[in-house]
């Protein structure tokens, strides 16, 4: 039962990890006229916290949000959303683990190639940090949505 709530997030966490944190560029908005204006977009966050997961992490949050395995990552007009709540610039995306086993897999990885291709381009803010002590919450429990109890189950 600890290894599923674990795995669900559903228990605080805490420990060593990375802090990598990205933002948007100087300047704000950005006069690029390209695909990016120098923003973090939704898409950004996703690779980068993929990135993190495949390189060892066994807990992650953004800005303080624990992640689980359902967390929906999105963008709503010019807000990024973790499950529907809004988040603030600059994104400080924590990863609990072995903070130099995580910092060799990620680097070099898709993910770190994709955020410093968008750093030079866009010049938006990226930087990795080791963290000694990080405390990530629980994400709270879990609500069903198509499970019920069978009818006559008793109980």
């Amino acid at each position: 039962l600890a290894a599923q709530g674990a795995a669900a997030a559903a228990e605080p966490a805490s420990g060593p990890g990375l802090v990598v944190t990205v933002g948007d560029a100087p300047g704000g908005g950005g006069d690029s006229g390209g695909d990016s204006d120098g923003r973090v977009y939704d898409q950004d966050l996703q690779v980068l916290v993929n990135g993190l997961w495949a390189a060892g992490a066994t807990a992650i949050g953004i800005n303080g949000r624990r992640l689980t395995p359902v967390t929906a990552i999105r963008t709503a007009g010019e807000a990024i959303l973790v499950d529907y709540h809004p988040l603030t610039g600059p994104y400080e995306v924590t990863a609990l683990g072995d903070p130099d086993r995580m910092r060799d897999a990620f680097t070099g990885s898709d993910a770190d190639r994709r955020m410093r291709a968008l750093e030079e381009r866009y010049r938006i803010r990226y930087a990795t940090r080791r963290t000694s002590g990080a405390r990530l919450p629980g994400a709270g429990a879990l609500r069903l949505r198509y499970a019920a109890p069978a009818p006559g189950a008793g109980g």
